[in-house]
């Protein structure tokens, strides 16, 4: 599977990216079959401490999943996307099976 990380109006740090790769690798686990996945890291502009975005979406075979979280660092935002994205393929093989 390959990952893409795009950051919107900013440069990420290449610890930043591999974190994020090695995230949504972990996915594999769950679901073989995934082609690949994309990654958009953003800073909203609010003026809270929560401003960071993380939105990644998967391509399977007939299907796209989609997560996006917003928290305070792009690390736990990427976590959470990836647990929500989990709870996704587990449905969707449920799905597939039956």
């Amino acid at each position: 599977m390959s990952t893409i990380v795009q950051s919107i109006h900013f440069d990420a740090d290449q610890d930043l990216v591999n974190f994020i790769e090695s995230k949504v690798s972990k996915l594999n686990q769950f679901y073989d079959r995934i082609i690949d996945s994309e990654v958009y890291l953003k800073v909203d502009k609010n003026a809270t401490n929560e401003n960071k975005i993380a939105e990644i979406r998967l391509a399977l075979p007939g299907k796209e999943l989609f997560a996006k979280k917003q928290c305070k660092t792009f690390e736990e935002a990427t976590d959470l996307a990836v647990e929500a994205l989990r709870r996704q393929i587990s449905k969707h093989k449920g799905k597939v099976a039956v």
